[in-house]
């Protein structure tokens, strides 16, 4: 069963990143169902599983646009006891932020409120949600979060690098590299350590180990569909991704358990944790096509 194979295999990640960094973060987007034995809502929480994860994230929870509430993954997601829910919604103007933010408070998630100019992740919001200015050591302490995985805003490394460090969000999750070859140095990433008002913050690091990117440093300019094998199927919407079969030894290889692995790249660039994106992957390789 595909959801099995993504169930181990965030396991697995999660076994070897502890062992190499213990107190290491594993976060997951998505894929709510993992979280269940057998991947099935009404089979009760798979503790394996949660034991492996220290926090979740999620999209588009209670707005696309407008109100939009997912009220079964709500319902399931209030099950996940000691699980921190990190939560980004996608609202149509700013008027809707105050209402994005009552809702994930009233449910204990962390919002991340984006708009149709940051529909990429690829902006710094204006507006910070309950700043914090304690220090921030674990993932139940955040208060606030920044997701920005594409750094297209900024001409170099160094400003993109300063233009964070001048936040004040309690976590910031961002991608390793700020072009294909140039990734962000232990020293970068100590610098996002310090929020702007001088408290300590955590720093993870976006990994899509759903599908492959051809853009990213491991990619063969030779690959395409079907070669390697791996590389299963078309990502709608997004052209430069290909869906994985992501139980392949070969692509476990480029995502984790050796010193060449892209996990390991970032644990040795002194992140704090990961956020695991395309968990879901095993439902889009699989669903049926709408007629």
């Amino acid at each position: 069963m595909a959801a099995d194979r993504m169930q181990k295999l965030v396991i697995a990640i999660s076994d070897y990143a502890k062992k190499t960094k213990p107190g290491f973060l594993i976060i997951p987007q998505n894929g709510i169902e993992l979280a269940f034995n057998k991947a099935d809502y009404k089979k009760g929480v798979d503790e394996k599983y949660l034991k492996a994860i220290d926090g979740m994230g999620v999209e588009e929870l209670f707005y696309y646009d407008t109100l939009n509430i997912d009220s079964l993954r709500l319902e399931n997601l209030r099950k996940l006891k000691g699980i921190k829910i990190l939560n980004s919604d996608f609202v149509k103007s700013d008027r809707d932020a105050h209402d994005v933010k009552q809702r994930n408070l009233k449910e204990g998630f962390v919002p991340f409120i984006r708009t149709e100019s940051n529909y990429h992740y690829h902006k710094i919001p204006g507006i910070i949600i309950d700043k914090n200015f304690d220090d921030i050591t674990k993932l139940d302490q955040i208060k606030n979060y920044l997701y920005l995985i594409n750094p297209e805003e900024y001409d170099t490394k160094e400003e993109y690098v300063a233009a964070l460090a001048k936040t004040d969000f309690d976590l910031v999750s961002v991608d390793l590299f700020f072009d294909k070859y140039n990734p962000l140095t232990l020293d970068e990433v100590k610098k996002l350590k310090r929020k702007s008002n001088g408290s300590k913050r955590l720093v993870v690091c976006y990994i899509n180990i759903g599908a492959a990117e051809n853009w990213r440093y491991y990619w063969n300019p030779k690959w395409k569909l079907g070669s390697p094998a791996f590389l299963k199927k078309p990502y709608e919407g997004y052209d430069d991704e290909i869906y994985v079969e992501y139980w392949d030894p070969a692509w476990q290889k480029i995502i984790f358990g050796n010193d060449d692995s892209y996990l390991k790249k970032i644990i040795d660039a002194g992140f704090d944790g990961v956020y695991l994106d395309n968990t879901e992957a095993y439902y889009e390789l699989y669903r049926k096509e709408k007629e």
